[in-house]
Formats: C-alpha cells, sequence, structure tokens
C-alpha cells in the first residue's frame, strides 16, 4: 500500500519513447526480459498503476488513525470514543465504511517470532498506459510490468511499539525503457508510553524513489523518471486528557536529487533541489461529544536548499488549518476547515506565496454495503517541497464505495481540480475518473482491476494532455 497510492502491498497509510545510443538499447532488453517476467506472474501477485499523479490534491484521504494524527496534523482523523469501554457497544464490523471495517476472515495470519510479528507480501502486476510522457504531441503508449516486495515486522508489546516495513517496486515497460525504475523504501514508527495520558512518537523513512515524466515536477524533455533519495525523521510529543487532545513535535526531510536524460540526448541536473526542510508542527483538539470535536494545527518550515548561482530556492513559512469534525446524523460524518498558508522566497523575484486554505468533506453510508464521500478543498501549495512553483488549487471530488459481496468491492471516484500557477501566466483543469474493482480470494490472494482517466486542459498548450490507464493486480500476502 506504501509502494503507490493504488498498491496493495502490506496491511499497513501520497508515472513514466525514446532509445538513445548503445546503452539504452541494452537497457531495452533487460526491462523486456523484467516486462515479461512480471507479465506470466500478474495474475498470482500484485501490481500497481502508475506512480505519476497529476493532481495536487489526491482523489482519496484515508483517516490517520490515532496517536499517528499528531504526526499527520492535516489529515483527517476519526471522532474519539469517550464512552466507558466496560458499558458501551462495540461498532459492529458491517457497520463500519467500507473501505476501512475490517474483514478478518480475509486478513492474513502472518508469522509470529516471540513478540514480533511478520507479514511478508509479494507484488506483480501489468498496466496499459496510453501517454506514458503525458505529453499533447509526443503521444506515446506502452505496456508495462511490475515486480515487488514487501516485508512488515511488528511488535506485540502491551506497551510501547514498534512498526517497520521495507518495500522494493521495479517496474520495466515493454518499448520505452527509459522509463524503467525501481524503488526501494524502508519507514519505521514508534510509541513509547510514558504514562496513560503522554506518549512519545518517531518516525523515520529512508528511500530511493522517482518522480515520474511529465509529473508537475519533471524537467521539461526528460524522457527518464527524476531519482531523489529521501530521509526523513519526525519526533513528537502528544499528551490526551479527557477531552483534550494536544501535540507538539519536529520533522526533517533531506533531499538529494539525481539527473535525468534528455530527449535531444543531454543530462538535465536537478542538484539545485537537494537540501533539507525543517518543521516545527503543533495541533490541539477538544471533543465537545462523541459526535462533535473541535481541532485547530499549525506548521512552521524552512527550507534549505541548493537553488543555482542565480535563483535561490530557499524560503521560510507556515500553513494553519482550525476546523470540525462532525456527526450530524449515525449515517453522515463531515469535517468543516478552513485556515491560511505563507511561503516566503528569499528570491525577490519569486516574492511570497499565501492565500487562504479550506477543506469539507462527507460521508453517507445510506445502507451498510454502499458509502457516498464528497470532497471540497482549497490549499496553496508548492508543486514539490522542493520547487519553487506556487499552486493555488481547488477541487471537487464525489466518489463511491460498494460491497458487492464481503470480498468483493467496487469503488469510484470523480475529480475536478483548478490550478492557478503563482508567479506564471497559467492556468490548468485537470478532470480525473478513478475505478476499481477488488476481489479478496482468501487469506492470502487479492486481485484487482482497475481504469484511470486523466485530462490536464492548460492555457499553456504544452502541458495539455490525456491519459488513460487500465491494469490488473495481485497480491499475495502472509
Amino acid at each position: 500500500m506504501m509502494l503507490d497510492p493504488a498498491v496493495q502491498i502490506t496491511a499497513t497509510a501520497r508515472q513514466r519513447q525514446c532509445e538513445v545510443g548503445s546503452v539504452t538499447a541494452n537497457r531495452s532488453r533487460v526491462g523486456k526480459r523484467l516486462w515479461l517476467g512480471s507479465a506470466i506472474v500478474a495474475g498470482l501477485l500484485v501490481v500497481s498503476t502508475v506512480r505519476s499523479q497529476a493532481q495536487v490534491i489526491p482523489t482519496r484521504r484515508d483517516l490517520v488513525m490515532p496517536p499517528w494524527n499528531a504526526q499527520e496534523i492535516f489529515e483527517l482523523t476519526p471522532l474519539p470514543i469517550l464512552s466507558d469501554p466496560d458499558t458501551r457497544d462495540d461498532v459492529a464490523p458491517e457497520d463500519m465504511p467500507v473501505m476501512s471495517r475490517r474483514r478478518p476472515e480475509y486478513e492474513p495470519r502472518g508469522f509470529r517470532a516471540g513478540s514480533w510479528m511478520f507479514n511478508p507480501a509479494l507484488t506483480a502486476g501489468t498496466f496499459y498506459d496510453s501517454n506514458v510522457f503525458s505529453s499533447p504531441t509526443q503521444v506515446e503508449s506502452d505496456i508495462a510490468g511490475q515486480i515487488g516486495a514487501g516485508l512488515r515486522a511488528h511488535t506485540l508489546w502491551e506497551r510501547h511499539g514498534i512498526d517497520m516495513t521495507g518495500e522494493v517496486l521495479s517496474t520495466a515497460y515493454r518499448d520505452h525503457s527509459t522509463l524503467n525504475e525501481t524503488d526501494a523504501t524502508f519507514k519505521g514508527t514508534g510509541h513509547f508510553d510514558i504514562d496513560h495520558a503522554n506518549t512519545i512518537l518517531g518516525a523515520v523513512e529512508a528511500a530511493y524513489l522517482h518522480e515520474g515524466v511529465g509529473s508537475l515536477t519533471s524537467p521539461a524533455g526528460a524522457i527518464q523518471p527524476t531519482p531523489y533519495s529521501l530521509f526523513s525523521g519526525d519526533t513528537t510529543y502528544r499528551h490526551e486528557s479527557g477531552r483534550v487532545t494536544t501535540s507538539i513535535g519536529a520533522r526533517v526531510d533531506s533531499y538529494d536529487y539525481g539527473s535525468v536524460l534528455a530527449q535531444n540526448g543531454t543530462t538535465i541536473s536537478q542538484d539545485s533541489r537537494d537540501g533539507q526542510i525543517y518543521k516545527a508542527h503543533g495541533r490541539f483538539d477538544y471533543a465537545f461529544s462523541e459526535k462533535t470535536v473541535f481541532f485547530t494545527a499549525f506548521e512552521a518550515n524552512w527550507r534549505n536548499l541548493r537553488g543555482t548561482p542565480t535563483q535561490s530556492l530557499s524560503s521560510d513559512g507556515y500553513r494553519t488549518l482550525t476546523g470540525f469534525d462532525l456527526q450530524l446524523t449515525p449515517l453522515i460524518k463531515a469535517e468543516l476547515a478552513g485556515g491560511y498558508l505563507h511561503q516566503h522566497f528569499f528570491d525577490p523575484t519569486i516574492g511570497n506565496i499565501d492565500g487562504p486554505a479550506y477543506r469539507a468533506t462527507l460521508m453517507w453510508s445510506p445502507s451498510r454495503v454502499f458509502d457516498v464521500h464528497f470532497n471540497a478543498e482549497q490549499i496553496v501549495t508548492e508543486a514539490s517541497d522542493t520547487s519553487a512553483t506556487g499552486i493555488l488549487a481547488n477541487a471537487l471530488q464525489l466518489g463511491a464505495d460498494y460491497e458487492i459481496r464481503p470480498n468483493v468491492i467496487f469503488s469510484t471516484a470523480a475529480t475536478y481540480e483548478q490550478d492557478h500557477f503563482k508567479g506564471q501566466p497559467r492556468d490548468d483543469n485537470v478532470y480525473a475518473a478513478d475505478a476499481e474493482l477488488k476481489y479478496l480470494m482468501n487469506r492470502i490472494a487479492t486481485i484487482g482491476l482497475y481504469y484511470r482517466f486523466i485530462r490536464r486542459a492548460s492555457n499553456e498548450s504544452q502541458f495539455t494532455y490525456d491519459k488513460h490507464v487500465v491494469g490488473i493486480n495481485a497480491t499475495a500476502h502472509f
């Protein structure tokens, strides 16, 4: 799941024509062998869709469960349970949202060693991409295959806890070997329970990843995904007392970007994006009841990036969001929140990026097997943490999840997003549609079919494109 938004690799929660020279030709032969091998086992294991995301705002946001919402302070979080655990009625699995409810008969058993539990997983699959370069003129289609593996290890201690996940995913295209890539990620989280009210949370990530060709931060003319290394660490103190929950923490992200090959055969350096980003964050929640929670969250950042001799990319700023999590009726849950974002760039030619932010979400469950979710959101953000491109994004999203059978789930979503690029005469409209059919065969195997459509319409024609992606995936988790 953590390899890509559309992948399901572990039980655990944010894209890719030319053959250039003899080196590329060799890579193509290797890539074709990997593609063929992964396509053969696609029906037995799992695959993800392309990594590239056309939207600034993601299609789906999953709930971040306490206490980890103290580190993901702007993400959706479930309503608290204030009643006495000895007297309250437990929520039946069928009364939970379709996508988050437990299905014990289809959950992997794992392997226990003392006080540790291990859950390995294997992945593979294939997909078709109608426009691998996300280009309006260089429209090239291809079939790609993927092979991956993951291992989760977590403790079963009564107090404290450690949870670690390692994953690797290789993607190989049949005809466009310059798009081949292998991502590897290690993530670890831990909590130290000082007492029943106070907890220290820690998180670390070390990864080698790629930004897809045609994504908002991919260099113009690139025919390779942009490789980069990431190291992150976060330490947070969380206090929970009755109806009040507070947290304060600090985070550092360190980026190291590689170079990519351009269509004309030259090399495009991305060293200017190297550097560190430091953040301080805090969140306050007050539960009026189990149906109404007030929250406010704040994050300050300092971005120390290399830049170029003629342009600094360093900046500092903040973001805040305040609102309510609500249960309007037993069938309807919502969040209403607003805030502000400000980013000051040291280079006066870039200036400031600021503006209001809001989010409104609604989840309606007209039956136990059908959920409808709606999201309206505005944020001001950079195209990435290491880019000077500011974007004002507004999005409307409508989706549904339908449990056809306890082990057969259909999900669909439609998104409209408007992106205004700060400091540039560029405005984009993004239209996206997603559909997925997931079949849980048993405790080990899961098979899925998915389709994704993206249309980005820009007033600068070089950024306008259509893309269709359709694929089959399967998972073997133990």
